[in-house]
């Protein structure tokens, strides 16, 4: 009778174990995600503060969940979305500015992601959160953590997650190509390396907070955007050379800084996020990928329109079907091209937390 009953509980046992395995929802990866920069990522930060630099209105967001403008710069999900989904959460954690980064949704991580920021903390044209104030919500959110979760549970979760550093476009689109005070005292290149020195510092402080696992975007194509073949490519239709130079220098300096990085740090694993590479063939090879559109974007014209304050519902010509044009505004892509792009680098990620 007693063998039965013990032969009945590991029956139990093993059924369990395998409708956890198979047909429950798998275990995330890592403990959380921590996601900071610029508009690429941001999933609403912006939304609280008061900057024309947002994306809280429609036709934001017609293509997301529930159809909802969250302030994320895109139709639908955008890189931090899909990127958390890739080591096993439903979405990128929660807008560290807004309600819903309390409670048991501080164990999931935060987004301190701002659109129109950069590693550069001079503004020159729109209000956002620099990174310096990212770093610092950082610590603050590490406090409420360990006030929710205790002390030892906090360290645990910060130490084991994966940091996402997403920086650099709006430094040249925001700044250094529209303000004459940095474009007179540095050329591109050695703007590029002043950034990079300041990324640096930002890593150095993640690794002293306790981050292990970090993936770095390289810049994207710079001279495909829709905008900059509006505003440089002087009448022509195809991406604009100075531009993408601009961006292939930054990105060959970032992989050196990185490997120093990794040199100086051996318990760190970091890694480049390759986002020229697949969004350079998304805009000058779209019909490769299954697209049909990449000098235009989605939103009205398709040739200026970014932020709610130019793309919204009394924009004229914006299109039906998202999904095949490579750009949603003339600075972001569309949630399709967000896939392609994270996709690229999917191996890189699943690395970094593996």
């Amino acid at each position: 009778m007693a063998a039965a009953r013990c032969l009945l509980l590991l029956s139990i046992f093993l059924l369990v174990g395998q409708a956890t395995q198979g047909g429950g929802e798998a275990r995330p990866l890592v403990p959380a995600v921590f996601i900071f920069g610029d508009s690429l990522v941001d999933v609403g930060n912006n939304n609280y503060l008061h900057t024309i630099a947002k994306a809280n209105t429609p036709p934001y967001g017609r293509d997301f969940k529930d159809h909802v403008a969250t302030g994320r710069f895109c139709n639908g999900k955008i890189f931090s979305d899909f990127i958390a989904e890739k080591v096993g959460f439903n979405s990128s954690p929660p807008a560290y500015l807004s309600p819903q980064a309390s409670g048991r949704n501080l164990l999931l991580g935060a987004n301190f992601a701002s659109a129109a920021s950069g590693y550069y903390n001079h503004e020159f044209l729109f209000i956002s959160i620099s990174f310096y104030k990212q770093l610092k919500h950082f610590k603050e959110y590490q406090s409420k953590l360990a006030a929710f979760a205790g002390s030892s549970q906090a360290r645990s979760i910060v130490s084991g997650s994966l940091y996402i550093i997403c920086a650099g476009s709006c430094d040249f689109g925001l700044n250094y190509y529209i303000n004459p005070f940095l474009w007179l005292l540095r050329n591109s290149e050695q703007f590029a390396d002043h950034l990079l020195t300041i990324f640096s510092r930002i890593v150095e402080q993640l690794y002293d907070t306790g981050a292990r696992r970090i993936g770095v975007f390289s810049l994207p194509p710079l001279g495909c955007f829709p905008s900059a073949m509006t505003v440089y490519g002087h009448g022509k239709s195809g991406c604009v050379p100075r531009l993408n130079n601009d961006a292939r220098y930054y990105n060959m300096r970032l992989n050196a800084t990185v490997g120093s990085i990794s040199d100086k740090y051996h318990d760190l694993k970091i890694a480049i996020l390759d986002m020229y590479t697949p969004l350079y063939r998304l805009s000058t090879a779209p019909q490769s990928l299954g697209f049909t559109e990449a000098k235009r974007a989605c939103c009205g014209t398709g040739t200026l329109e970014t932020s709610s304050l130019m793309c919204n519902l009394l924009t004229p010509g914006t299109c039906r079907n998202a999904q095949t044009y490579v750009y949603w505004d003339s600075g972001h892509p569309s949630e399709a091209a967000n896939k392609v792009v994270v996709d690229y680098f999917a191996a890189d990620i699943k690395n970094l937390v593996a």
